[in-house]
């Protein structure tokens, strides 16, 4: 096998992205206050295509150096917008009709590997500070809570390998 250059991997350029298709998935970042975390959140959305990311309440913003260092530009291709009360945006995205999952350990949380994606449906993970996790109000409000199961002695994983984790798992049921 021959590792494959960069020019022979035909990725689209920023104005394809912004006009191609999208995964019908949004992210939503509840108070992250890690930039390198946020980086990488975007950089992984423009990997698996997603529609949007929402940075919420003390979660920065682009344009920032530290946001750029692991985002690599996916902050110039990723639509995203702030909004200041995660809870807030979780009401108008349930009302516009997209399906709400926060992302967290939780009684009567849905194990990944056993939620299913309806095609029709567009989806909004919803992602949590790394030592509160989401929100309670905000999971209290949305449609389903998914856990990535775990077997080892940590607690959690990092927010942007959780992301990569549930974004990749979503994105291949609507994509394969």
């Amino acid at each position: 096998m021959r590792k494959l250059k960069n020019n022979e991997l035909n990725r689209l350029d920023v104005a394809a992205f912004k006009v191609a298709e999208k995964t019908p998935l949004i992210v939503v970042l509840d108070n992250i206050r890690s930039l390198n975390n946020i980086g990488s959140v975007f950089r992984t959305s423009d990997a698996f295509a997603i529609e949007k990311i929402y940075l919420c309440g003390i979660t920065a913003v682009p344009p920032n150096k530290e946001i750029h260092k692991t985002a690599l530009g996916a902050t110039e291709s990723v639509e995203w917008e702030y909004v200041e009360d995660t809870l807030t945006l979780i009401d108008k995205l349930k009302a516009d009709g997209i399906v709400t999952a926060a992302i967290e350990q939780a009684e009567n949380s849905v194990k990944l590997q056993d939620f299913s994606v309806q095609s029709s449906e567009k989806y909004a993970i919803v992602m949590g500070n790394e030592v509160k996790g989401v929100q309670q109000e905000v999971i209290n409000t949305c449609d389903y809570c998914i856990e990535i199961p775990q077997f080892g002695t940590k607690h959690s994983l990092n927010i942007s390998v959780t992301t990569g984790v549930v974004l990749w798992d979503l994105c291949k049921q609507f994509r394969f």
